[in-house]
């Protein structure tokens, strides 16, 4: 009678929480920690142990070394956290976004995926030791399906978006690709969840973003971008994903802009986005350019 509901509740818990334990390595980049979240199940992590660098007066733990000047010039998956602690991310594409764990962190996932954690180092570092790290998946609890309705925007909206930007003198520029819909408010707290940080607009602003990044140890990756046009004006708003030795030549970047017309009583946004990948000569004006 009673072995039924006893294992019924053993299926439940495994279903409801699970937990692994294992040993990282600072050699071992990012390991799988075969636990798969899905989005809003809390991640719990917590981690011991050493590592002690090349270099470095003391050992370190999970929550990693003192940010020091020398970390300006280095590239971290957390450029925001010190070198050696211990970090995550969901999944393992190149879009996945890393967060610091450090010696205990418990958080909510924000999308579905495996948690893979690592060091936070650069390809250079050196280091010995190894941290014990014991992860634990709490499952979201369940709620009813949203009966969610998508309206099709229509196609004489979409034909009335200039298919291309341009730049001050009229020259086209990057192609117009992606559409968001929903207020000021929503679309920069998701792009803001996604790691996506607004650039400086001038470089006045950027000279005093540096100098204030600079003073705080840590890495500046909002570069001003150039202003193109959309619908007769400047962006309203760019956004960059960067590691910090590499934002001048190299970054993910996007342009968007406030769209003159609303849907379903919507705000609606347009934006063109690239990837630079270098320096290129500027047919136009013989200058130097982004190639992408």
């Amino acid at each position: 009678m009673f072995r039924p509901v006893l294992l019924g509740c053993l299926l439940a818990t495994s279903v409801w929480a699970q937990t692994r334990e294992l040993d990282l390595h600072p050699a071992d980049g990012w390991v799988d920690t075969g636990i798969a979240f899905n989005a809003g199940d809390t991640i719990g992590v917590t981690a011991t142990g050493q590592l002690q660098y090349a270099g470095a007066k003391a050992p370190n733990g999970p929550e990693g070394l003192g940010r020091g000047f020398a970390d300006l010039i280095k590239t971290f998956p957390v450029n925001t956290a010190g070198r050696g602690a211990v970090v995550g991310r969901i999944g393992d594409n190149a879009a996945a976004r890393a967060f610091l764990i450090g010696a205990d962190y418990s958080g909510q996932s924000p999308i579905a995926g495996h948690l893979f954690v690592s060091v936070n180092q650069s390809s250079l570092d050196q280091a010995t030791g190894s941290y014990h790290l014991t992860i634990r998946r709490t499952a979201a609890a369940k709620t009813a399906a949203a009966n969610l309705t998508v309206t099709p925007l229509p196609q004489t909206l979409l034909d009335s978006i200039p298919r291309r930007v341009s730049d001050p003198n009229g020259a086209p520029g990057d192609r117009v690709n992606f559409v968001v819909i929903g207020s000021q408010d929503q679309m920069k707290a998701a792009f803001k969840a996604a790691g996506w940080v607004v650039v400086d607009r001038t470089q006045q602003e950027a000279v005093v973003s540096g100098l204030l990044a600079s003073l705080s140890k840590e890495a500046y990756v909002t570069l001003p971008m150039s202003e193109l046009r959309l619908f007769g004006r400047p962006q309203d708003f760019g956004y960059a994903q960067a590691d910090p030795l590499r934002v001048v030549a190299s970054r993910h970047h996007f342009r968007i802009w406030k769209a003159p017309f609303d849907f379903d009583n919507q705000t609606v946004w347009v934006g063109a986005g690239t990837h630079d990948i270098g320096f290129d000569r500027d047919e136009r004006n013989n200058g130097v350019t982004h190639r992408i």
